[in-house]
């Protein structure tokens, strides 16, 4: 017995889907570390999300040669992978300013990283909503 599956349940509706999740993941994230001046919650919710984030980095690389996307739909990965590749950079940039800490306790994430990674993510739900929407719209297919 083989499973039918609607018409947009595709590996590209999927993806796109879960990356809106992502996205509103890094917000929460945002507003946790603001919450606690850039230290880290010492929350499950802050920590598996955290892994999700960053696991969310290969699967997008991996996406990008495995599922046959779209034309608009390739800027989802792409935009992750420049957004997660330019905040590594960034990020260890600002740190180094302040000095590395001895221990993950006495990191602080710099107000102006939670800044980029909030940017990012209202961006990058804008765009997999547009994604998703996309056959519904007047453009080119």
């Amino acid at each position: 017995m083989q499973i039918s599956y609607p018409d947009w349940l595709t590996p590209q509706f999927v993806y796109i889907t879960l990356s809106a999740v992502v996205a509103v993941l890094i917000w929460i994230e945002g507003e946790m570390l603001k919450k606690t001046d850039g230290k880290l919650p010492k929350s499950k919710f802050f920590q598996i999300s955290s892994i999700l984030d960053t696991i969310w980095f290969f699967i997008s690389v991996v996406v990008l040669y495995v599922i046959d996307l779209a034309p608009l739909a390739i800027a989802v990965p792409a935009a992750y992978g420049i957004y997660t590749t330019f905040g590594w950079v960034y990020g260890t940039r600002l740190l180094k300013r302040k000095g590395i800490p001895d221990s993950p306790k006495d990191l602080v994430i710099p107000a102006k990283y939670i800044a980029y990674s909030q940017s990012f993510s209202l961006i990058f739900f804008g765009l997999c909503l547009l994604v998703l929407s996309s056959p519904w719209l007047p453009i080119l297919q």
